[in-house]
């Protein structure tokens, strides 16, 4: 994990109007040690398009993670695609961004799709482009550095030809895109997605509403890190409160508290109260409370469960959590601004919420944590738990 900057990978897409499936598919993967990232783009729209990218994006992400050299990947794709008879290109162009979280190099490889949008200090930057052969085709590629602060993404046709022929004659067009986000940059870029969101909002304003073509972006920002440490539960061994209780309050990010038991020790380790905010109560969830030097204290087993469900729901777009100011939402909302989550799960059981016919040592709260790390690993988040 790189401690000093965070890769923030984002992507949106819009579907051509009257299509259910979109034939743009994205797909990123991320290690330690690498980020990969591809778009391709489907000929034509609609399930067939749809199929033939999401055939192009496994086959790609599966064989670079496996460490196949480039140019047998990209010969296995361009060999597996058929081509279309009346027009004689690909099924299905592609978009690939790899990037190593060690140095923070890059690279990026293009076959027929838009060139990529690369920013350094907020101002587009024109990467220097290779052009290779690889079984008659032609494929780009570019490399370079990231440093906190610079974004490179990658787009499809439809946002490039967004307005053709009504609001713009020739299309949204490269130039005007780098453009209209380098006036993004100046004033509301904080994150990936505040970023790509402008620019598809943009592009559905071209369409009037109508899109006529996919159109996708996918882009990496690189800034600060966010981590968020979860406390929950009290420790088993007694005499480890204080130890708990400092990790929680030494921890260079946010700092959450879901349990009453938990909140108190560490309330108590800081010689202070935990006061109620009563306006967050709801019917089905106890209110919040109020600790300095702590984000957020929640209770612990029903609101983990309520904020999980959310999480669930939304498909870890935040954007989708209600506006309700409730310790499940504010919980979810925590979580899913987060970059690293690190949780501390004490393994004291509540006899309160035991149910008597599990085995003493498969508490409810373990489980629901479980349940909740294995759904943010598979939203791409980077977990770690660690139980006491």
């Amino acid at each position: 994990m790189n401690q000093d900057n965070f890769f923030d990978i984002c992507n949106l897409s819009l579907n051509k109007k009257g299509e259910e499936l979109c034939g743009d598919q994205v797909k990123f993967t991320k290690t330690e040690t690498k980020s990969t990232i591809v778009l391709s783009d489907g000929l034509g729209s609609g399930v067939k398009a749809s199929i033939l990218a999401t055939l192009t994006t496994e086959i790609l992400i599966t064989m670079l993670n496996a460490d196949v050299p480039l140019e047998e990947v990209i010969k296995t794709v361009i060999g597996t695609l058929p081509i279309c008879q009346v027009r004689k290109i690909a099924y299905a162009t592609f978009t690939i961004i790899s990037i190593n979280h060690l140095t923070n190099e890059f690279k990026v490889i293009n076959f027929d799709n838009p060139p990529v949008l690369y920013f350094k200090k907020g101002r587009i930057v024109k990467l220097e482009t290779k052009i290779d052969k690889i079984l008659e085709k032609k494929i780009q590629s570019s490399e370079g550095k990231l440093e906190r602060g610079d974004f490179i993404g990658a787009i499809s046709d439809g946002i490039l030809y967004a307005g053709l022929g009504d609001t713009m004659n020739f299309g949204w067009g490269w130039d005007n895109i780098a453009k209209y986000m380098e006036r993004i940059f100046i004033s509301q870029a904080t994150n990936s997605r505040s970023i790509i969101e402008q620019v598809m909002a943009e592009t559905r304003s071209l369409y009037r509403d109508k899109i006529g073509d996919d159109a996708t972006f996918v882009g990496v920002y690189v800034r600060k890190p966010n981590p968020v440490m979860i406390f929950t539960g009290p420790p088993l061994d007694i005499t480890q409160d204080e130890v708990y209780a400092e990790r929680l309050l030494s921890f260079p990010g946010r700092k959450v508290i879901c349990g009453g038991t938990t909140g108190n020790l560490v309330a108590n380790y800081m010689g202070e109260t935990i006061e109620m905010d009563i306006p967050t109560m709801r019917k089905d969830l106890p209110p919040i409370g109020i600790l300095k030097e702590v984000d957020l204290v929640t209770e612990g087993i029903l609101t983990i469960s309520k904020a999980t469900e959310m999480i669930r729901k939304s498909k870890g777009d935040i954007s989708r959590l209600s506006s309700d100011k409730n310790g499940a939402v504010l919980l979810a909302r925590e979580i899913l601004e987060g970059d690293s989550i690190y949780f501390l799960v004490g393994q004291q059981i509540n006899e309160f919420y035991q149910n008597p016919l599990l085995p003493k040592n498969i508490s409810i709260r373990r489980n629901l944590i479980e349940d909740l790390v294995q759904l943010l690993r598979s939203q791409q988040k980077e977990v770690m738990v660690e139980y006491c």
